[in-house]
């Protein structure tokens, strides 16, 4: 089993992922197919934040926590990234750069 640093930047978790998905046999997974996943966890967040929230939810429903629909996404977002060749770092600080020029109004 691969092993995660105690404090990973986004390209070792990029790189965990990738092995984590060499060491269950996911690497045939296709990016429409992970952008699915990737919808049924946001989801399962949603789910997970109203339970959360003390809304109520299906009693036969099955809800996870918060985190851990979170940290499922993540490592959607990292599959993704991985078979498109995407450096998320640097996606994230371009990104920035773009929404730094921006100009953020609030709603009258």
């Amino acid at each position: 089993m691969p092993k995660l640093s105690k404090n990973p930047d986004l390209a070792t978790l990029q790189e965990y992922v990738a092995a984590l998905e060499e060491e269950r046999g996911f690497t045939n997974n296709t990016v429409p197919q992970l952008c699915l996943l990737l919808g049924e966890e946001v989801g399962e967040l949603f789910k997970a934040i109203r339970k959360q929230q003390k809304m109520k939810v299906d009693s036969k429903s099955t809800v996870g926590n918060v985190d851990e629909e979170l940290a499922d996404i993540l490592i959607y977002l990292c599959s993704i990234a991985n078979r498109l060749n995407i450096d998320l770092e640097r996606a994230f600080r371009n990104k920035e750069e773009l929404n730094h020029q921006r100009e953020w109004k609030s709603p009258r």
